[in-house]
């Protein structure tokens, strides 16, 4: 098997500093572990000028979509990164699948508005990637095989400079409002109740829309909101239309590492405190609820029922469950499954049978997704996706896009959500939807 190269560069903690030399260059991409501040991070990703771009059309299956980049992946060829570095990524795809590409793996209903325009997956194919390891506090840049010698050069001069500091702004031209007002949140509910006393289902995850109008450049805004909520999930994809994707999110969807898979749902919420007193009370609060756990172990469940799909029969299981993560904005509640590839499937395949994750959708999964499509009033398109990596090795990690907004066609957009449950509240769940992205919110209209 061929194998990578490896150019160390001098390390930086932030990688706005390195993104910023590839900042307009065409498929851009960045996937950020919020370093310092977010400690659960390792590893900071980012590549630009790909060999190839793949958006899935609108009438692809999602086989059809994931056997292409199954090909691409397989056009550029097996490598292997050279010891002693231990890196991530060797090569291959970056970029998001919408929470909508769920349509293209099962047939759903069809009436929510697409009013954003968002094509459902789209992927970069990279032969480079300039990778910062927090953990042995390193930088360098990773060249795959395929990448020409010129190109090589060419990257390592362009790292090797001082960028010229940029004086781009961002700016809201309006206030950042809820498509839905409160009386139709509470008739949103009362629905989904409805449709858990007649015992369609459990849990419904249910998202409101915040927008506002906009000018300037997105990369400001995602550095702003990143100082404010370090995230270890957090990513910017440049759009190829214009626009960008930022995503500040706490949650993995799944990673795959020599074929052993983790997934960590987040269910369960509850506001930072005041002072050190109300936290600690908010925090073992949400630790002892009966709710939360319940809701947590819906979806424990139901990912395990996921990943049996694509594990090694017996492989499956629960090592965490009901742990605490804390946030600027919020505590979490947290559980992790883990289960071992089986010998016929890969990464491709294990996304076909748990994506969109089912801390997103509700239980049952599919049952969950027709009563949001019927009661959202438009797709969520990015917001519940994932952003990822898969390189050519098999190696993937991803993120649930949660905190996550999109730039596009001179407006902002932002979307909370929580899951309802039989003894949800309707005024306590608004709120919360509204909690989970204040720090956003007011990020963005100080600018």
């Amino acid at each position: 098997m061929s194998t990578c190269s490896v150019h160390p560069l001098p390390y930086r903690t932030n990688p706005a500093e390195y993104f910023a030399a590839i900042r307009h260059a065409p498929g851009a991409v960045l996937l950020d572990s919020g370093r310092p501040s977010a400690e659960r991070g390792r590893y900071d990703l980012l590549s630009a000028w790909p060999r190839t771009q793949l958006a899935v059309l609108k009438d692809e299956s999602g086989e059809d979509f994931l056997q292409r980049l199954r090909l691409n992946l397989d056009q550029l060829g097996q490598a292997a990164i050279p010891a002693p570095y231990q890196l991530p990524f060797a090569g291959g795809l970056i970029g998001y699948l919408s929470y909508d590409f769920g349509r293209h793996l099962e047939r759903l209903p069809s009436q929510a508005l697409d009013d954003l325009q968002l094509p459902d997956a789209r992927f970069g194919l990279y032969d480079w990637a300039l990778i910062s390891d927090h953990q042995q506090r390193t930088s360098q840049l990773v060249f795959h095989p395929a990448l020409a010698a010129s190109e090589r050069q060419r990257l390592i001069a362009l790292f090797g400079q001082t960028p010229a500091s940029a004086n781009d702004s961002f700016k809201l031209s309006g206030p950042m409002l809820p498509d839905l007002s409160a009386a139709q949140y509470q008739q949103a509910f009362e629905r989904i109740q409805a449709y858990i006393q007649a015992g369609d289902c459990y849990q419904v995850n249910f998202a409101q829309r915040f927008r506002a109008p906009c000018a300037g450049d997105p990369w400001v805004a995602y550095c702003a909101l990143r100082a404010a909520c370090p995230t270890p999930f957090s990513g910017f994809q440049s759009l190829p239309e214009g626009g960008a994707v930022l995503s500040l999110s706490p949650e993995r969807f799944v990673r795959i590492s020599e074929r052993q898979v983790e997934t960590r749902p987040i269910k369960g919420t509850r506001p930072r405190g005041q002072d050190t007193a109300e936290d600690a009370a908010n925090a073992a609060e949400l630790l002892v609820s009966p709710k939360d756990r319940a809701e947590n172990l819906m979806i424990v469940d139901l990912l395990r029922n996921d990943l049996g799909r694509t594990c090694r029969i017996g492989s499956v299981r629960v090592p965490e469950l009901f742990s605490l993560e804390s946030y600027p904005n919020v505590h979490h509640l947290v559980s992790s499954v883990t289960g071992e590839l089986a010998d016929d499937k890969d990464a491709l395949d294990l996304i076909a049978g748990s994506f969109p994750g089912g801390s997103i959708t509700g239980a049952p999964k599919i049952r969950a997704m027709q009563i949001i499509d019927e009661l959202e009033p438009t797709r969520r398109g990015l917001y519940c996706g994932s952003l990822l990596y898969l390189d050519v090795r098999g190696e993937m990690d991803s993120s649930i896009a949660i905190r996550s907004l999109l730039v596009k066609d001179g407006q902002i957009c932002c979307w909370g959500g929580g899951g309802i449950v039989a003894d949800s509240d309707w005024q306590a769940e608004y709120q919360e939807s509204i909690t989970k992205v204040k720090v956003l919110l007011e990020t963005l209209q100080n600018l």
